[in-house]
């Protein structure tokens, strides 16, 4: 094993993947001779060149369209968002066009395309560059949604979602571009859909995915020290969703906890409490407790952005309130 930060293992999937393969290429803003805006392409120009490591203009609508036509032309194409509140701009080419060209066209057409780039808060961005999305695109049919929360899953499955026919999201963040972690030397690739017990637990089920899920083992640690054990389940991917993984958690501590970046409205966290009441409602000995940000826009203000954002304090209470039932 060896140890790389998340923009390195980002790099190194997405360059092994084009040595493998010369219909992959990368486009978006400052990929290329700026070597990424996170430095999550460095070094990619040098090797690939300007046809296939490309700056875009600043046009999120054009360049999504142009990689939409481009795959259905039997390219590869992976697209950076410098943050994906920019990619509002180009959400018609998304949803309208990548994810439902496969269903619209017969099946005549697929349009194998990475969508990758920020979501979520990056401290003080303000509303406008701060916003979660995974929910907004995990309910759009013909839409993959990943969100790793680690070097090892995002090379992982940013080879699969690179391979993968049809569209995937894939969603990073700034503030994990430096998270460091232990990465295989040799190929691996792992699986789209199937969620990881990242720490194994008897009392409660706590569910939570992307950069996020650090605050549950900073609660967990305190947890434990009080005699709770807990159950973290790193999603890793949105949709399609291992819901089987957390039934068999929940069967087991008859609790569950879930965390997310994101408003409650609509959420996440919405969705896995419907099938966990509808499939496992008799194993469930309290409530099942959600902890999201509040449901304002983001703020900028430091003191105001820490109590907008979910913390391991929050987790901590929200697990004692279903353990002390």
């Amino acid at each position: 094993m060896k140890v790389l930060q998340f923009r390195e293992a980002i790099v190194e999937a997405m360059s092994e993947e084009m040595r493998r393969d010369e219909s992959i290429f990368l486009m978006g803003e400052e990929v290329a001779e700026y070597n990424g805006a996170y430095k999550a392409s460095k070094g990619m120009l040098d090797e690939f060149g300007a046809k296939r490591v490309i700056d875009t203009p600043i046009s999120e609508l054009g360049f999504s369209g142009i990689a939409v036509g481009s795959a259905m032309n039997g390219n590869r194409p992976i697209v950076e968002y410098m943050t994906f509140n920019f990619s509002l701009v180009g959400i018609d080419q998304i949803i309208n066009n990548a994810a439902k060209i496969r269903q619209m066209s017969g099946g005549q057409f697929n349009c194998p395309i990475v969508f990758r780039g920020p979501t979520g808060s990056a401290g003080q961005l303000g509303a406008t560059h701060s916003q979660a999305f995974e929910n907004w695109f995990a309910n759009t049919p013909g839409l993959k949604v990943i969100v790793p929360s680690n070097p090892y899953d995002a090379k992982g499955l940013l080879k699969a979602a690179i391979r993968d026919d049809d569209p995937v999201i894939f969603m990073e963040s700034e503030q994990m571009y430096g998270d460091k972690g232990e990465v295989p030397e040799g190929e691996y690739v792992l699986p789209i859909g199937v969620a990881d017990i990242k720490r194994e637990g008897t009392d409660v089920t706590l569910v939570s995915f992307g950069k996020i899920i650090k605050e549950a083992y900073k609660a967990a640690d305190l947890l434990e020290k009080e005699g709770i054990s807990i159950e973290i389940i790193d999603l890793r991917t949105v949709k399609p969703m291992d819901f089987e993984c957390i039934l068999n958690s929940v069967k087991k501590t008859n609790r569950l906890v879930i965390l997310e970046e994101a408003w409650p409205f609509a959420s996440v966290s919405s969705e896995i409490t419907f099938h966990v009441q509808e499939n496992a409602f008799d194993y469930l000995d309290a409530p099942i407790q959600r902890i999201t940000t509040a449901d304002t826009p983001a703020p900028f203000s430091p003191v105001l952005l820490e109590e907008w954002l979910p913390n391991a304090n929050d987790v901590v209470n929200a697990v004692k309130k279903v353990a002390y039932v």
